[in-house]
């Protein structure tokens, strides 16, 4: 699904994005500093902030789990591989929730490598011919619920507790 041209800006969306989720712990991985971050983080005094480069992380970074990452301006500047692996790997071991801003103009990524990463196109923007697509993850609303998963339509629910095999 393609998301639509957003009326907000970059910053406007990402500041929505931390008030929302608000933070104690916040990941930003890129060679930019964000005014919505900066702005954040001053209302909200008792959120750490973790700046690392567009790059792959530092050991004293990936030793720790964010309530959030960010990556932003860094995409554009890593292989391909080696972004896939960042991405990835902040998703998986380091961040619950994780929202990446891409030009994907200026990269070799698809959407598509992004979806198959379980994350969703939320917004678009448009400014001076460059094209901004937000993309986000959250572990905890990613994928809904089956209602056969329960215990009710297990095989033979009546032996669950009472055999071990």
């Amino acid at each position: 699904m393609i998301a639509s041209i957003s009326t907000r800006t970059p910053q406007q969306a990402l500041a929505a994005l931390l008030e929302r989720q608000k933070p104690v712990r916040l990941l930003l991985v890129g060679d930019s500093e964000l005014p919505a971050i900066k702005a954040f983080i001053t209302k909200h005094p008792e959120s750490q902030l973790c700046h690392a480069p567009a790059a792959a992380l530092p050991i004293a970074v990936t030793s720790l789990r964010y309530d959030l990452a960010i990556v932003a301006d860094c995409l554009e500047h890593l292989p391909k591989r080696e972004a896939l692996e960042l991405v990835a790997g902040i998703r998986n071991l380091n961040a619950s929730r994780l929202a990446v801003m891409v030009d994907l103009n200026a990269c070799d990524w698809l959407e598509a490598d992004f979806f198959a990463l379980a994350m969703q196109a939320s917004e678009r923007f448009e400014r001076d011919g460059q094209m901004l697509t937000l993309f986000t993850y959250d572990l905890y609303d990613y994928k809904q619920i089956p209602d056969w998963l329960n215990a009710k339509f297990w095989a033979n629910p009546q032996h669950f507790g009472k055999y071990w095999w």
